[in-house]
């Protein structure tokens, strides 16, 4: 059974900075990609980060630069520093386990947890 857990999530003011973690279980973790999803009030979920199993990331544009996800196999843990924080990054951070189909790394949906919020006030 695919357990994941995030933790890290809280209320910081504009410019402050935040640590998620994802704790995996389940899975054969060194050998998946891992994300960091996001999904504010309102909006469809958005894709934020990934690191492959090889240690290759990615970023989306909003939080390039400002962003670092980060991975530890031995523990199964994946990480999320987010630096300078927006008010627009206020969403509940997922982490997923993805899943290739074709060419392109797309979510697992039988794998969210249960999120963890994130409130960057102004």
């Amino acid at each position: 059974q695919v357990q994941l857990v995030e933790s890290g999530g809280g209320l910081v003011q504009a410019g402050g900075s935040l640590r998620l973690s994802c704790a995996a279980s389940g899975i054969i973790f060194s050998a998946n990609t891992m994300a960091w999803y996001r999904q504010a009030p309102g909006k469809q979920r958005e894709l934020v980060a990934r690191i492959t199993r090889g240690g290759v990331t990615g970023y989306a544009d909003a939080v390039k630069g400002r962003c670092s996800i980060s991975r530890d196999n031995a523990k199964n843990t994946v990480s999320l520093q987010m630096n300078s924080l927006k008010p627009e990054d206020t969403a509940v951070y997922y982490c997923n386990s993805e899943r290739l189909v074709g060419l392109r790394f797309v979510p697992n949906d039988d794998y969210w947890g249960q999120g963890t919020q994130v409130t960057v006030s102004s």
